[in-house]
């Protein structure tokens, strides 16, 4: 018999259900949600009086030593802040931008922000170190109209000589920009808290906001999502009710996931500061170059609850099985494992069970859900030991109210509830449009029911609704799932796939492979580079290997992969085919590259970005002319 590690998780699973009109079906807890404070200041207040000297975070100095930050200590920075945030007569008009990443600094001035009641908005580092022209970083900054511009260190300058106005305030943890008046943070903490800061506090409130998330812009242009106090606390309620082992003993976490995205920044910091716990600020990657720092902290510091990314639990899975120490000290005292972002494959899956098998004897619950920067995050939990697969994610949580509309051959699931936002910054008609004529939050997430028999067994993610579209003959291809697909049996080697075939008889993909596993698998250096990796015969032959596979497991056209290009350019964040948490925006790749995708169609490709074929299909061996642009309709293509 299978045994999985106890841990309390109550609130998530069964479900009320019953019918509307027009095939609508209503969805909430059978439990309800319990009071949560006005204001997440109020827990941190909270902990400070009852823990002072526990850490809230703690973030390794140069490297090396951790350097912590009580409660106590936070709060008195808070109020520091907070005073000199005050003086400076900033508001939601004027807010505080933040341009960093995870770090002391960084928490202090968020926290700070929320005390006197002046709303902070942390912006993706990729924006600033990574993007050519700053694009989104200018978007992002023309919405907020900032008073106050914050960043770690002088690795920001090109950034903020580009885009941040010389009027606005420049705070720096560290270093100068040359040309630029900078306040050193420490100025701020040098502030003495005055009746002031103290007035600001008594002002905010549960409808106060808290802080700007902008949206990833997997679709169109980020948005301002606007989060209130409301929003924040009732879901950190939510989630403690549904993680109800939260409760049993402050949790421990070790984590890397940035704080300008909900997952990291409101479920996982709030996590922390609404029960009581320490935040190991982790400052690794799931990366092959960035996990190192990530095994390095696991092995010093064993986590309650662990949250990652799929590709960040296939890192630790392949390092846990030659290092005991990393196996030790991460299963130990471990409740539960949480990923989201993507589906989780099986086979990373199955190792991992595996391994704590072998380790401590039993399985580590897997939790997953459904949730988004405009509800705080968490909506839905998937939760039960053993019965959770990729994909799944769950039943409500207690306080959502869940809509499920039949829409395009659907069904869309929508939210209601006070951890849902009010609207979009400074935009009106997307605020509107955003939700139903009942106040329901349009999610644009198609699910189903793992059965539909059975509804207490939960719902499955099926795709974006936005990135279905239709084959010629008019078959609907369902992106979401065929991507999920494509990922899982292309692990390690797939970062990501676009899915082709809108108005064609035959669908197609753009594969963009990871190439440090490909040049791994090739044997060849880091410098190698990406057309000559591709070429390499062993990593062709993944490649064919996968779309063989695809071709042979599809069950119609719609599911059936009849080519495919292995992509030499990686996907462009200023063009916006990737956000910077690395979701592919299947749009703005398709629209970008129509020419390659026109060559995928003609079967021809240049050395780099080949036409793959399946070798197994009816077609294989023939040969049309390179010039013959389509065949009729039915007919099958061959590559060159």
């Amino acid at each position: 018999m299978t045994r999985y590690r106890a841990a309390r998780v109550d609130a998530c699973l069964d479900v009320e259900c019953r019918e509307a009109a027009g095939g609508i079906r209503l969805l909430r807890s059978p439990v309800p949600l319990q009071p949560f404070p006005d204001r997440l200041t109020d827990r941190l207040e909270h902990w400070a009086r009852e823990a002072p000297a526990r850490t809230l975070a703690a973030r390794r100095e140069h490297g090396g030593d951790w350097r912590h930050v009580s409660y106590a200590q936070m709060v008195a920075r808070a109020r520091a802040i907070g005073q000199a945030l005050v003086d400076r007569g900033l508001s939601p008009q004027r807010p505080v931008a933040i341009l960093s990443g995870n770090d002391l600094e960084h928490l202090a001035l968020a926290l700070g922000a929320m005390w006197a009641g002046v709303p902070s908005a942390p912006v993706s580092p990729a924006y600033s170190l990574l993007s050519q022209d700053h694009g989104r970083l200018r978007h992002i900054l023309g919405t907020l109209t900032p008073g106050l511009v914050f960043a770690s260190g002088p690795e920001y300058a090109r950034a903020i000589r580009a885009v941040v106005d010389p009027d606005v305030e420049l705070v720096l943890a560290d270093g100068c920009v040359d040309g630029r008046v900078v306040t050193p943070f420490d100025t701020l903490l040098a502030t003495v808290p005055r009746a002031g800061v103290d007035a600001a506090h008594a002002r905010v409130g549960p409808d106060t906001i808290a802080r700007f998330l902008f949206t990833s812009g997997s679709t169109r242009a980020p948005k301002g999502v606007i989060n209130t106090h409301r929003m924040l606390c009732a879901n950190q309620q939510m989630i403690r009710q549904g993680m109800a082992f939260l409760a049993d003993e402050p949790p421990v976490l070790v984590d890397w996931l940035p704080w300008n995205h909900t997952f990291g920044g409101n479920h996982n910091v709030g996590i922390a500061i609404y029960n009581g716990g320490t935040l190991y600020i982790d400052d690794g990657k799931p990366t092959p170059q960035g996990i190192g720092e990530t095994l390095r902290n696991l092995r010093e510091i064993s986590p309650t609850v662990y949250f990652n990314v799929p590709r960040g639990f296939e890192e630790i899975v392949a390092a846990m099985r030659d290092d005991a120490v990393l196996r030790a000290s991460l299963l130990r005292r471990v409740k539960a494992f949480m990923f989201a972002g993507a589906g989780l494959s099986q086979p990373v899956w199955d190792e991992l069970d595996r391994l704590a098998e072998q380790a401590v004897g039993e399985r580590i619950p897997m939790i997953t859900g459904l949730g988004m920067t405009e509800t705080a995050p968490s909506c839905t939990f998937a939760l039960r030991a053993g019965a959770v697969r990729s994909g799944h994610v769950g039943l409500p949580c207690p306080g959502v109210e869940v809509k499920l509309v039949p829409l395009d051959g659907k069904t869309e699931i929508r939210f209601r509830g006070p951890h849902v936002m009010p609207g979009y910054w400074r935009l009106p008609e997307a605020s509107a449009s955003a939700f139903d004529e009942e106040g329901y939050y349009r999610t644009g997430d198609a699910v189903t029911w793992v059965d539909p028999a059975d509804p207490r067994q939960g719902l499955v993610f099926d795709g974006r609704i936005a990135e279905d579209f239709k084959l010629a003959t008019g078959t609907f291809v369902s992106v979401g799932p065929l991507r999920a697909r494509i990922l899982a049996a292309g692990a390690p080697y797939v970062q990501d796939a676009v899915i082709t075939g809108i108005d064609r008889d035959e669908v197609g993909m753009l594969v963009f492979p990871r190439l440090d596993e490909c040049r791994s698998l090739a044997g060849l250096p880091l410098e190698a580079a990406p057309a000559d990796v591709l070429r390499h015969p062993a990593v062709r032959a993944v490649f064919q290997a996968l779309l063989d596979r695809l071709w042979r497991e599809g069950t119609g056209s719609a599911s059936r992969v009849a080519r495919a290009h292995v992509m030499a350019a990686a996907p462009s964040i200023d063009r916006d085919e990737i956000t910077d948490k690395g979701s592919i925006n299947q749009r703005a790749v398709l629209r970008n590259r129509a020419a390659l995708v026109e060559a995928l169609y003609r079967a021809a490709g240049d050395d780099a970005d080949e036409v793959l074929r399946p070798t197994t299909a009816p077609w294989a061996g023939t040969a049309p002319s390179r010039e013959t642009p389509t065949s009729a309709p039915g007919t099958p293509r061959t590559p060159a």
